[in-house]
Order: C-alpha cells, then sequence, then structure tokens
C-alpha cells in the first residue's frame, strides 16, 4: 500500500455543544481521488481546513509527507493586497515554479489576468482562485466547492483539467456529476465521524442507505435487549450476586450506548403551496428579442410553454440566461416581438445572489417579514419554528442574523420563502447553489410531485437531468433552441458541448473521464403494481385464512381419515398449498409496508 501524502488521525474539534468532529481518521496517497461527502454544517470545510494546515484541531496528529505540496482552494478566496487576477495567481507559485501556467490557465479559465479583484463576479472570482492553486501543479489538491458559481463550460473544462491531472484530490461538492466523473473512493462524514469506502460517489448512495438500515437494525435489537433485561430486572429468579451485579451493570451500559445514540439527521420537507391551476397554456412567446448596446442577447426566439412542463434554460455566463427568463415572466419587456400569458398565473420566485436578504434581520423574521411569529404557508398560517423545520433549521436559530448562516442555510432560507408563496409556475435561478445532496434528493421529488409549472436556471447536469423535461440552450448571436429532454438529450441531439465565446478557439474543454459508473437515477418510488399489491394483499391474505380455517375444521373430523380418505388426501394438499401461498403474500406485504415507510420517511 502506497504510503499517505497526508493523514489525520483522531481529530477532534467542538464549538461548544455536541462535538463536530470526534476522532476523524482520512488518509490519502499519491494520486488518490477522494469525495467527502456530508451534511451541511457537517464539518466538511472545516476539516478541509484542518487538512490545509489552517484550523488548529483541540486534538489529533496532522501528518504531510516532507516535500510535498498542498493548495487548497476555499469556498470565499481572500484577494486582499493583490493588485490585479494575475499577481493573485502568481502568488500561489512555490519558489522556483514556472510562471507560464498562471497565465495560462487564466486564459482557458476566460480571464486575461489584468482584471481588478475587488471588482469581480462570483464565477470570475472561483475561476481565479482556481487558476491559484493549479498553477503550481501540486502534489495535493484540495478542493471546497470548485464548481460554486461556474459555468457549464467552465465546469466541463476543468473536470476535463483536473482528470489529466496525476495529483492526489479531495473533494468537497454538491454536483453529483461532477462527483461520480472524478472519485475514485468516497469518505463520509457523518456524526462527527468518516467512514469510507473504496469506491467512487456513484456507489455512495445506495452504501449510504444500506449503512443506516443496519445501524436502524442495530437500534432496535439494542431497544429490545433493554427490555428484556428490564423485565429480569423487575421479575426473574434471584440468583448469585456477583452475576446479578455483573448483569445490573451491563444493563446500565445498555441505556447508555441507547442515550448516547446520535441518530443520522432528518431530511428536509419541502412542499410548495400552490395556487388553483393555471391555464393549460402558460406562456407563448412569438419572435422576441433583445439587444443591450447593439448585441443581441435574444433574437427571433418563440415558444409555447404549456402547464406542466419543467424547462431548463442553461448556457454560459453572459449568455443572457437570466434576461431570457425575465422577457418570459414578464418582468422586462421585449425589444420586438410578443408575449402572451395564460389564465390565473401565479408565480413564484427564487433569486439566485440573495439580493432579498437583509444580513442583519434574523431567520424567523425573514420568514415571516417581521410580522409576529406566523408565517402564511398557501392560505394556512404555520407557526415559524414549525415551519423553520421542515427546512432543518432548529428552534434555537430563529433569532439567527442571516450573515452568520452557511450557504446551504441561505440556500434553504430562499427555497422555504419562495415556496409558501402560492404559486402554479416556479421560477428558480440556480436552486441548487450549496444545498447538500440529501436537500438535492427531496427537491427534486418535490418539482416531480408539483402541479405546477417550472423554469429554471441551473449548471447542476445531474439535476436537469433528473428534473427537466426540455432545455432551452444558446447558439449564438441571440439564438436559443428548445430541445426535448434533459441536459444529456440536449447534448446528444446537439452534438457538441456548450462553448463560450470567450474561451479561445484552441481550447475547447477537455472530455470529462468518468473513473466510475454512471450516476445515480432517480430515487426509488412505487410503482402502480406495488402500489395495486399493497391494497388488495391484506384482502388477499384474509382469503387464505379463511380457506386454511375451512379445511383445518375437515382435518379436525378424527374419523375423515378411515371414512373418507380422497377427502383427506386433498384437504391436506389444498391446506399446506394455502399454508405456502399465505407465506409468500405476507412476505410480500411486509416487503412492499417496509419499502413504503422506507420511501416516505425520506
Amino acid at each position: 500500500m502506497a504510503p499517505p501524502l497526508i493523514q489525520l488521525k483522531d481529530i477532534a474539534l467542538t464549538f461548544g455543544g455536541t462535538p463536530l468532529l470526534s476522532g476523524v481518521e482520512l488518509s490519502v496517497a499519491a494520486e488518490e481521488r477522494v469525495c467527502l461527502i456530508g451534511r451541511n454544517g457537517s464539518g466538511k470545510s472545516t476539516l478541509l481546513k484542518i487538512a490545509a494546515g489552517l484550523v488548529e484541531p483541540d486534538s489529533g496528529t496532522r501528518f504531510v509527507q516532507p516535500g510535498a505540496t498542498v493548495r487548497y482552494l476555499p469556498q470565499e478566496p481572500d484577494f486582499d493586497g493583490f493588485p490585479t487576477t494575475l499577481a493573485y495567481v502568481e502568488a500561489g507559485l512555490g519558489p522556483g515554479d514556472d510562471p507560464y501556467p498562471a497565465r495560462y490557465l487564466l486564459e482557458q479559465l476566460g480571464l486575461t489576468g489584468d482584471e481588478n479583484p475587488a471588482q469581480l463576479s462570483g464565477g470570475e472570482a472561483r475561476r481565479a482562485a482556481l487558476a491559484r492553486v493549479l498553477a503550481p501543479s501540486p502534489d495535493i489538491l484540495l478542493l471546497d466547492e470548485p464548481t460554486n458559481h461556474l459555468d457549464l463550460t467552465t465546469i466541463e473544462w476543468l473536470e476535463g483539467e483536473l482528470g489529466q491531472r496525476r495529483c492526489a484530490l479531495v473533494l468537497i461538492s454538491h454536483d453529483r456529476r461532477f462527483l461520480a466523473n472524478l472519485s475514485r473512493s468516497t469518505a463520509w462524514l457523518d456524526r462527527g465521524r468518516i467512514r469510507r469506502i473504496e469506491r467512487g460517489f456513484s456507489a455512495f448512495e445506495e452504501w449510504r442507505d444500506e449503512v443506516l438500515a443496519e445501524e436502524e437494525r442495530d437500534q432496535h435489537k439494542l431497544d429490545r435487549k433493554i427490555v428484556a433485561e428490564e423485565h429480569w430486572l423487575r421479575y426473574g429468579v434471584s440468583g448469585r450476586r456477583k452475576r446479578n451485579v455483573k448483569r445490573l451493570g451491563n444493563l446500565h451500559a445498555l441505556r447508555a450506548a441507547r442515550r448516547d445514540y446520535r441518530g443520522a439527521a432528518g431530511s428536509a420537507s419541502l412542499a410548495a403551496a400552490e395556487a388553483d391551476k393555471s391555464g393549460k397554456l402558460v406562456i407563448e412567446a412569438r419572435g422576441i428579442g433583445k439587444a443591450y448596446d447593439g448585441r443581441a442577447i435574444v433574437d427571433d426566439f418563440s415558444i409555447r410553454v404549456q402547464r406542466g412542463d419543467r424547462i431548463g434554460i442553461v448556457g454560459p455566463n453572459g449568455a443572457g440566461k437570466t434576461t431570457l427568463i425575465n422577457l418570459l415572466t414578464g418582468t422586462s419587456a421585449p425589444d420586438g416581438g410578443a408575449i402572451r400569458f395564460g389564465a390565473n398565473i401565479e408565480m413564484a420566485t427564487l433569486d439566485q445572489h440573495r439580493e432579498s436578504l437583509d444580513p442583519k434581520s434574523t431567520l424567523a423574521d425573514a420568514l415571516t417579514g417581521g410580522r409576529g411569529d406566523h408565517v402564511m404557508v398557501g392560505d394556512k398560517s404555520r407557526h415559524v419554528i414549525s415551519y423553520m423545520k421542515d427546512f432543518l433549521f432548529t428552534q434555537e436559530q430563529a433569532r439567527t442574523p442571516l450573515e452568520v448562516l452557511s450557504g446551504g442555510e441561505r440556500g434553504r432560507l430562499m427555497l422555504a420563502r419562495a415556496l409558501a408563496k402560492p404559486s402554479n409556475l416556479l421560477v428558480l435561478d440556480e436552486p441548487t447553489n450549496d444545498l447538500d445532496l440529501e436537500t438535492l434528493d427531496v427537491l427534486e421529488e418535490m418539482l416531480g410531485d408539483y402541479q405546477g409549472t417550472v423554469m429554471l436556471i441551473s449548471h447542476d447536469r445531474d439535476f436537469l437531468d433528473r428534473v427537466v423535461t426540455s432545455v432551452i440552450a444558446p447558439e449564438g448571436d441571440g439564438r436559443w433552441i428548445e430541445y426535448a429532454g434533459g441536459y444529456s438529450d440536449m447534448l446528444a441531439q446537439r452534438g457538441a458541448d456548450l462553448q463560450r465565446s470567450s474561451f479561445r478557439a484552441d481550447s475547447k474543454p477537455a472530455p470529462a473521464t468518468t473513473t466510475d459508473a454512471p450516476p445515480p437515477q432517480k430515487k426509488r418510488r412505487l410503482s402502480f403494481n406495488e402500489k395495486h399489491a399493497l391494497e388488495t394483499l391484506p384482502k388477499t391474505i384474509e382469503a387464505l385464512q379463511a380457506e386454511i380455517a375451512k379445511h383445518q375444521k375437515q382435518l379436525d373430523d378424527p374419523s375423515l381419515y378411515s371414512r373418507d380418505r380422497k377427502t383427506f388426501d386433498q384437504a391436506s394438499q389444498a391446506i399446506a398449498s394455502a399454508h405456502e401461498k399465505l407465506s409468500e403474500a405476507e412476505n410480500k406485504w411486509l416487503e412492499l409496508e417496509m419499502l413504503r415507510e422506507e420511501i416516505e420517511q425520506g
């Protein structure tokens, strides 16, 4: 086994209350590709900072192979003191490093190197930070949400770039496709500890569900054992005192284990407050166009949006996605063409930039608008604490200022605000930003069950493939085309990836390297046949039990065998067959009932 380039051993860290990290161990050898998975707030970013040497744990050790170079990509890079992006990137080079890769990578990422860091957009800042960590060609790359704020073309370019490098890699990301394409092993940070499998992310979700199911079975066995021991304590026959004292001590130990058990975090409960149905036609655009400073952003675009459509809008940053969606929703007027809206449209929007959030206000005030302690969800009033819990906030966070919330928490807050408003048209701008994988699953299910129409902008390829029914993509010079299906279907129809015009002609994104199986399929649901079986099996079981009782009554006659051997044999065979069918029906019903409960509980 190759020696580790970096190793964390018995890492513990507490910020007050429940330990954030407890006995965490993580080692990464040369060329290993590890994805670090965990819920929002589980400590992933903190652990990566410990690995980078930026945070000191309460206890434990950090080892880095002498001579190994480590580069860390933070979620929020610090540009203070750098006059240009080139100066910022060159500052990340080590002694004796060739300065050429700094400018080359900036060009590949669509930057000139002369930009003022203080004036960068979120996407430009992320690209400059990527150039800084990639330029030295380090032995170990620690990347915290590297795809945040990046457009699809840059994400695909980054996949290709990382895929062909030979450095070790530790990745934190909410982008399933990105993780599946790059990872070879998975470290799951759960309740302060690391579990690891030597398989990439595409195997993670199935493995995680097996682990949690096994854990639940173990806790059930523990509960039953405690009940049995408590029964012995009350009613058991007294034996030797030493044996009884030891058994009583074991009972106390079992109770302590049950008391100290930290169950898995719950799932968000997302549900959109739906208004009355809209008309069948939601939006009809005919030949609409929009230009700024003589540049056509949208040119002669036509579309019919009908109730129940799920439309994704994709494209490089600056292509005009927000302009297009503003035109289609009536937020801005087109320069030419006509837009017609259907009857009874009630629209709810999710703001990507979260500009409507006052950082000084509290979480409860952001949901209630500062009006009391209740929030209107559709036409129903709910206590703000109850509604917060649906989105995985605790009661203690009600008075928390928004400025201290994590990115994932701010994302859940924006969803909570958007989904409380009655709607039959949801307009979502980057809804997946900063959400953990479990919340993404619930969001996908909610959108699948939503009876209205959905229009969304997203750079998450897997999310698009799972949710949308068509994709609108730019073709250049203000032309946009709608393609049936998800993102992968769009690429298959176009025959080419999306390209950003600011990229050089000879620097197309390299193909992504796939190191694992395809990404996981959409979350399991009961099929029609399974639902039908759940409804009809109890009647089948009841009929079989009646049949068994009837044959048993025949066989209870002690003279039947001697009096009517044929009837005895027929009754014996019938009751044996009925018992077999009953066992199969009961097992099938139990299996389906457990599956139904598992799906409902998330």
